[in-house]
């Protein structure tokens, strides 16, 4: 394409708006731009790149025997009901009426359209195993649109759904887009881990993975093994129980040993924070038993976790088997407790309390003593409060150890680019998908559940392939394979040379931007560094020579060629393309 007639409106200056560096030159590149909050254009560059990324997704889809089709992003909100998320997806499923007054909800996910499908029009076992799947515009009602692409509310989404009639068959369907997976994700050019994750709202019996591209904008945190390969979501990983000693309960003006007298109540006027109790009465913060007050559907659970540590909100939703689990206000915490907040604890109180297993191990700590300006001294877990509910509730930190191998656990932050369900029969069960299997038998049918985010791969790729001038793409993504860049198209001799070479490389099925606008070779430089095409040939003075400037925009090979070696160097790279 001649880039004179593209529509690449690029910034020199960066938007407010943008926080993320993908946001940020995504917009200054010319490859987006926002309509309203979290809703956006995506102009040619952004465009081209998209089709990319969704042609190597419906390749390596392809590969593994799933069938494309597309449904419809309104959804009637009936089958939310039937299935049961309509009330427990929240505020962020839009909701809208037609002029008959009939309910409908704009699909941020397909699970309930496509269940129905295959209840309806799948009559025979024999058609089973069958996955399905669809690059398809997704609704999510975002309360905090940010980022740009990375959390919109409308986005690209490519979801798939696998149907069988055992465990076998899905562990099969699993693996098989597991692997896809790791082949689109490589072919993107990411820096990525699949982890154990929360199946969050879509649900299911079985496992589930998310993958993640490594970045320090992500919005979540990835707690790996230095030592091995297991990689969890913060929200669901594991650390191998600490070895405890006396000296961890060592308090000041006290002893490590439990007092035979039982707990003893000491005054803490205003002290009420973790922070604050450290410094007063200058002690490590393992030493506290820290007890916050939760509403599982709506009833009150003291959770007891040690000072150091944080709740981790989704154990306790498991462990209770809770649809919504919240931090209580303070009205609920008083009614549930007697007393306010900052002095709450473990000792007499009368609703379900849970244990933190590091915090059950506490030979003898410090705990609010559920009275105003009050905290308790010697508090022993199972002396002083029941361990009828002991778990792992807490948060993962990194320098633990690991579960499988006690090798050092670390933290890095990553964006969810996708996620695989082991789904079971959680919508079958609820919307009545049911075949009959060889004996004769009513049998359920066994989903999966397999989800790209689309459109944030696009600003994933960008947050982990920039440097300061701008967008570096891999070669398999990139809206174009060459820039080639004559230095003046006033120049005869350069636009001759820079046609033929234009000529060769799109009979060779090379994809070409040729800036043939009139602009200081400062302008087409800068401008280039920004939109981030990865190979670039100026034709310059030696264009009489037949000789040009070969440049790879990640860094690598820079060189004086002539034509001929040019094309073939390019020519050479693309047929690496082909997986």
């Amino acid at each position: 394409m001649r880039q004179r007639n593209v529509l690449i409106p690029t910034m020199r200056e960066v938007p407010a708006e943008a926080e993320a560096a993908s946001h940020k030159l995504l917009i200054r590149a010319g490859y987006i731009r926002q309509l309203a909050a979290g809703i956006y254009s995506y102009l040619p560059l952004g465009w081209r790149v998209l089709r990319k990324l969704e042609g190597i997704i419906r390749d390596e889809m392809d590969r593994t025997g799933a069938q494309e089709m597309l449904m419809p992003a309104m959804q009637p909100a009936e089958l939310w009901h039937e299935s049961g998320r309509y009330s427990l997806y929240g505020p962020e499923l839009m909701r809208l009426h037609d002029h008959n007054g009939r309910e409908f909800a704009l699909g941020p996910t397909h699970e309930e359209v496509v269940t129905t499908l295959v209840r309806d029009h799948v009559t025979s076992y024999r058609s089973l195993p069958m996955t399905l799947y669809q690059i398809q515009t997704k609704f999510r009602d975002e309360r905090r649109p940010r980022f740009g692409l990375l959390r919109g509310r409308e986005f690209l989404m490519k979801d798939a759904y696998s149907f069988g009639l055992d465990w076998e068959s899905l562990d099969q369907s699993y693996q098989a887009m597991f692997g896809a997976y790791q082949r689109i994700f490589t072919r993107c050019g990411l820096h990525f881990r699949a982890v154990e994750a929360d199946a969050g709202s879509i649900g299911g019996e079985g496992g589930t993975h998310e993958f993640m591209a490594l970045a320090d904008i992500g919005e979540d945190t990835v707690i790996s093994c230095s030592e091995c390969d297991y990689a969890a979501n913060l929200e669901m990983a594991e650390a191998a129980p600490e070895e405890h000693s006396a000296a961890r309960a060592n308090e000041a003006g006290g002893s490590a040993a439990p007092s035979a007298a039982g707990c003893e109540p000491f005054a803490t006027p205003g002290i009420k924070t973790i922070e604050q109790l450290v410094q007063a009465l200058n002690i490590g913060a393992d030493q506290l038993l820290k007890t916050l007050i939760y509403l599982a559907d709506g009833e009150p659970v003291a959770v007891v976790v040690r000072g150091d540590h944080e709740v981790n909100e989704i154990k306790v939703k498991h462990y209770l088997h809770a649809e919504h689990i919240e931090l209580a206000d303070e009205a609920a915490i008083v009614k549930a407790t007697g007393c306010p907040a900052g002095f709450i604890g473990p000792v007499g109180l009368s609703i379900r309390l849970l244990a933190d297993r590091e915090a059950a191990s506490v030979a003898s700590g410090i705990a609010g003593a559920n009275k105003t300006d009050m905290h308790l001294r010697h508090v022993v877990p199972g002396r002083d409060f029941p361990l009828d509910h002991i778990g792992s509730f807490r948060n993962v930190r990194e320098g633990d150890l690991c579960p499988r191998c006690s090798g050092a656990l670390t933290a890095r932050r990553g964006i969810e680019i996708g996620h695989v369900f082991k789904l079971g029969t959680k919508y079958s069960d609820s919307l009545g998908a049911e075949l009959t299997d060889a004996t004769g038998k009513a049998a359920r049918i066994i989903m999966g559940c397999y989800g790209i985010g689309v459109s944030r791969l696009l600003s994933a790729v960008v947050e982990q392939r920039h440097d300061e001038h701008g967008i570096v793409w891999p070669l398999s993504i990139a809206p174009f394979h060459v820039h080639l860049i004559p230095v003046s198209v006033q120049d005869g001799t350069q636009m001759e040379l820079t046609h033929k070479l234009y000529a060769r490389l799109k009979e060779l099925g090379v994809e070409v931007l040729m800036d043939d606008r009139e602009e200081r070779p400062g302008v087409k430089f800068k401008d280039a560094d920004l939109i981030g095409i990865p190979l670039r040939i100026v034709i310059g003075k030696g264009a009489a020579d037949g000789r040009v400037e070969y440049k790879e925009r990640d860094g690598g090979s820079q060189a004086e060629l002539s034509a001929d070696e040019a094309v073939e160097r390019i020519a050479s790279q693309i047929r690496q393309l082909t997986p």
